[in-house]
């Protein structure tokens, strides 16, 4: 069974609700997943946008989440007892910043990537920079599943 990763606010490829972005709340979608390959000893999470005008924004990290977790609440905005930690995203803080492209930019493609990992910790420093949660994950992955979200303004 391959690596799946789904949520119950949108489907793949579909649009993501407001409450989800800075027009609503700006909280995280909640996420499942299943299928993970033997031997993964951590997952992590990413959220980024590469249709953002200056190159890829990263919404989310969240990293070092233990094997035997298989989804993550809706609205992690920050760290906090039994959360994962989280990645600085290019808003500039940890945790959770939702979309929030330009308006008139046209429709914008959220990947969120789960990677399970070989790792049961990730050899970063804190707090790290999202795309650095994102190097990492690559470099240590056993496998990957993506879900993208469509979001325009």
């Amino acid at each position: 069974m391959a690596l799946k990763l789904i949520s119950a606010a949108f489907a793949d490829n579909a649009k993501i609700p407001e409450r989800h972005t800075c027009d609503g709340a700006n909280l995280s979608p909640a996420l499942a997943w299943s299928g993970a390959p033997p031997g993964t000893r951590s997952f992590a999470l990413i959220c980024s946008d590469a249709d953002a005008p200056g190159g890829t924004w990263y919404h989310w990290a969240a990293y070092d989440i233990p094997p035997d977790v298989a989804a993550l609440a809706e609205g992690r905005k920050a760290a906090g007892p039994g959360a994962p930690p989280q990645g600085i995203n290019d808003f500039g803080h940890a945790g959770y910043g939702g979309p929030c492209p330009p308006p008139g930019h046209g429709t914008h493609h959220y990947r969120f990537m789960l990677y399970a990992l070989k790792l049961e910790r990730l050899p970063i420093a804190s707090p790290p920079r999202c795309r650095d949660v994102e190097r990492m994950a690559k470099t240590n992955a056993i496998e990957q599943a993506a879900l993208v979200g469509l979001y325009a303004r």
